[in-house]
């Protein structure tokens, strides 16, 4: 089995272990990496790929100290290594336009406003996955369990 990460960046430790939390289901089939920032995660981004790992998704905060999650959503988006990388914005201080910058510049796959729902998020991560596992080629049916069935289905047939 391929190791799969999501991570998930926010300058509040306290999001990061609810994130965390509410993603917890999903760890028997998916690593979950923490950033506290931008610089963080650029950093464990690097790494992770340095080691041959695939980044499936990225959840980041917009407002950090030291940058922000539409720049970092925009670096990934721009870096050739990570065009099949999911990206979700979960803010609860983005303005107007830092959502247009973020779907026009970092591509965002999903915009969840802070507080969030466990099971929204949850759902959201899983189709985004599911979506990530089949562009990049992986064998889906060792990670069934945490796919969303629907897009799965949508996608094979």
């Amino acid at each position: 089995m391929e190791t799969i990460n999501i991570i998930c960046v926010d300058d509040q430790q306290e999001v990061l272990d609810s994130v965390m939390r509410d993603l917890r289901p999903l760890t028997p089939y998916v690593r979950l990496e923490e950033a506290s920032s931008v610089e963080d995660c650029m950093e464990l981004i690097n790494q992770i790929d340095d080691d041959g790992d695939h980044i499936a998704i990225i959840i980041s905060d917009q407002v950090m100290p030291g940058g922000n999650g539409t720049d970092l959503l925009g670096q990934v988006t721009s870096d050739r290594r990570f065009g099949k990388t999911r990206k979700v914005l979960l803010t609860g201080q983005a303005t107007h336009a830092d959502t247009i910058n973020a779907i026009n510049d970092g591509q965002i796959d999903n915009y969840v406003e802070k507080p969030w729902q466990q099971e929204r998020l949850l759902t959201i991560v899983k189709r985004l996955l599911t979506l990530y596992i089949l562009d990049a080629g992986l064998d889906h049916t060792e990670y069934m369990p945490v796919l969303d069935h629907e897009t799965l289905f949508k996608k094979l047939r």
